[in-house]
């Protein structure tokens, strides 16, 4: 995905409730480009962690098209897609720098790679595992790139080593 073409416009288009992986499907087989970020989300479910892959923008897709060819409008009747966002009769494009930056934090397959490097101090979010969605304070980073955290747990403070791909920054 990294080698796009920068000529070409980015348009979003709005999915249909859960088919993020139908029209991305659809779309490349009629031969558009589209971009999905995805991410990683952990979940517990009947008691037990799940991670999966979720879109980064639920209930949107990037596609490259050009416009005044006409071939948006097959975009509109893909299976899976609701529309093109449009401020008008005719799509509107994402702006390119958006893109290009969202494309940069990610891999080929569009998974959003982790953030910059952590420092000591950091506010940080649990992303992943079993402290999913605490806040906590890094405390220390070891030579084997673990992290150690500092958080709030039932009254107390507790340490806990964590990888920092489990983790982004708070806002």
């Amino acid at each position: 995905m990294k080698d796009h073409d920068p000529a070409t416009p980015w348009f979003a288009a709005q999915l249909k409730p859960n088919s993020h992986q139908i029209a991305q499907r659809n779309l490349a087989r009629q031969g558009f480009r589209v971009f999905l970020p995805l991410e990683e989300e952990t979940r517990r479910t009947h008691g037990k962690f799940v991670t999966r892959l979720r879109p980064l923008f639920p209930g949107y897709i990037f596609v490259a098209l050009d416009r005044a060819s006409g071939s948006w409008r097959a975009v509109n009747s893909t299976y899976g897609i609701t529309r093109l966002i449009s401020l008008g009769a005719e799509p509107t494009p994402v702006p390119t720098a958006l893109i290009d930056a969202l494309m940069r934090r990610c891999d080929d397959e569009g998974l959003l790679l982790p953030p910059e490097a952590f420092q000591v101090g950091d506010q940080v979010v649990v992303a992943k595992g079993p402290f999913t969605d605490l806040v906590a304070t890094i405390e220390m980073i070891d030579r084997d790139e673990r992290i150690v955290l500092l958080m709030e747990l039932m009254g107390g403070q507790t340490r806990v080593s964590v990888s920092p791909d489990h983790l982004r920054k708070a806002d």
